[in-house]
This record gives C-alpha cells, sequence and structure tokens, in this order.
C-alpha cells in the first residue's frame, strides 16, 4: 500500500516551521535513471572517462537531480497544486556515495493575489554540510 502523505495546510506553515528529508547515498544508477527520464545525456554525469577528460575526478550527478529532491520535499509539504514559483541556486556538485539532505523553513506568511501564502527558504547539502543547492519557494497552501 503506497505511502499517505500529509500535506501542511495555512494553520501548520507558521513562521519557522520547518521540514527536512534525505536521499541517497547517491549511486551512478540514479544519475543514469535520472537522465533517461528527463532527457539531459551530459556524459559528464554518466561516463566516467569523459569526466576525467573534462577536469574531474569521476562522474557527478546532475544539478536537477538534487533540484528534483528539493522541489519534492516541498511540493509534498505544502500539497498538490499549491507551489507559485521555486528559485534554485546550483553552488556544487554531488559525487556517488553521497547523501542530499533537503531542508525548507517558512520565513514568511503573508496576503497577494487573493491568497495567503508562505515563503520558504530552502537547500540541499551533503553528508559533510556542504551546500549543493540554495532555493526559495511561494506556496499558496489551503486553509
Amino acid at each position: 500500500m503506497p505511502e499517505q502523505i500529509s500535506y501542511a495546510n495555512w494553520d501548520t506553515l507558521a513562521e519557522g516551521a520547518e521540514r527536512e528529508t534525505s536521499m541517497g547515498p547517491l549511486t551512478r544508477t540514479d544519475f543514469v535513471r535520472f537522465a533517461g527520464a528527463n532527457g539531459d545525456f551530459n556524459p559528464n554525469h554518466h561516463d566516467e572517462i569523459y569526466a576525467i577528460r573534462a577536469g574531474f575526478d569521476k562522474i557527478f550527478a546532475p544539478g536537477m537531480l538534487q533540484g528534483g529532491y528539493l522541489a519534492r520535499l516541498i511540493s509534498e509539504w505544502v500539497g498538490p497544486g499549491a507551489l507559485r514559483t521555486l528559485r534554485i541556486r546550483f553552488s556544487a556538485q554531488a559525487w556517488p556515495g553521497d547523501m542530499v539532505i533537503c531542508r525548507a523553513k517558512v520565513t514568511r506568511r503573508f496576503e497577494e493575489a487573493d491568497e495567503r501564502r508562505v515563503e520558504i527558504e530552502a537547500e540541499a547539502v551533503n553528508q559533510h554540510g556542504d551546500a549543493l543547492i540554495k532555493g526559495n519557494a511561494i506556496a499558496a497552501p489551503h486553509s
């Protein structure tokens, strides 16, 4: 039976509310599966020799893989159809064997366009605490 997801609402998304999840350890298979799903076959993410010749130690995760993990954390928190914007900025690569720890925090509640909205600051870090992605989202959670 599928896991039941419990979405937050306006009342539970107070300023300072937080959510976190971890993914990994990342595998080379994760990188290839993601490439197959999104059609981005950059060889730096699956071809070891190519990545080494390009100046890297080995292949590394597609940035949007971590971006997807971060987006999933937020969208599963605020509920279907609630996400209005999501902006992310890539900071560092994730490598095979890395964990991706995604964190999100409500930083502001406000009303705009006849909706109750929350602003969320988010980040994905590896197991060493190194920033992989920083993000900002706006959502209109259900009442």
